[in-house]
């Protein structure tokens, strides 16, 4: 992982810069706007720490031609004006996140981890959702289970990726008809549980054990 790293205090910079290679980290260092801004657009870099005041262009000023550029690079800002205005301003101008001095090395280095966390799965989009032995192939639209491929209309699909996607979560009556039948109020209609039963019937066919979980009075779970 590459890090862009600017700071204009000599004694931080060299501290964090330090911190971060013992960390496995890729550092290129800066300790003005201007050269900031210069490596941020013509680097790739996969996340920058950007503090606040730098000499010849603020830091907010940097971030700003950075979104301006479309670079979408995680941001951690660190500045010494910790007010809420002024976190306010800065997670308004593109900030990711924003780290008020003086902080713990530790708390940056877990705010750099949640965001490149982050950033790698929003990048990664999910293509395979998984319980058991049961497989969901959203790129082929195809679910099997045991090597068994099960055919599914597209509600019980709708439905079976809703579920797999919150595995674990009880999921209400009221987010399926949300989220799969786009019903914002109650139809009062027995529609979910004809489809819950018509899932249930393909995915336990053959003696398998049961996948979706009824929790009276709540809705439905795969654990």
């Amino acid at each position: 992982m590459k890090l862009l790293l600017v700071e204009d205090d000599q004694t931080t910079l060299a501290y964090l810069s330090k911190g971060l290679k013992e960390l496995g980290y890729s550092a290129d260092v800066a300790d003005n706007g201007v050269d900031a801004l210069h490596l941020a657009t013509t680097g790739q870099y996969d996340l920058i720490v950007l503090d606040r005041m730098l000499p010849q262009l603020d830091g907010l000023a940097v971030l700003a031609a950075i979104r301006a550029a479309d670079n979408t690079t995680p941001v951690i800002i660190l500045s010494a004006l910790s007010h809420v205005d002024e976190r306010i301003r800065g997670l308004k101008a593109g900030g990711d996140d924003y780290l008020a001095k003086p902080f713990s090395f530790a708390e940056l280095q877990l705010r750099i981890e949640n965001l490149l966390q982050r950033a790698s799965s929003i990048a990664s989009p999910v293509t395979e959702l998984t319980a058991g032995n049961l497989t969901m192939d959203l790129v082929g639209h195809r679910v099997t289970r045991g090597g068994e491929e099960i055919a599914l209309q597209p509600k019980e699909f709708q439905l079976l990726r809703y579920l797999l996607e919150h595995r674990g979560q009880v999921v209400s009556r009221t987010l399926l008809f949300e989220a799969v039948w786009d019903y914002h109020f109650d139809p009062k209609t027995n529609v979910i549980d004809v489809h819950v039963a018509k899932l249930r019937k393909k995915l336990e066919a053959s003696g398998r054990k049961q996948l979706i979980e009824t929790v009276r009075g709540a809705g439905y779970v795969i654990r």
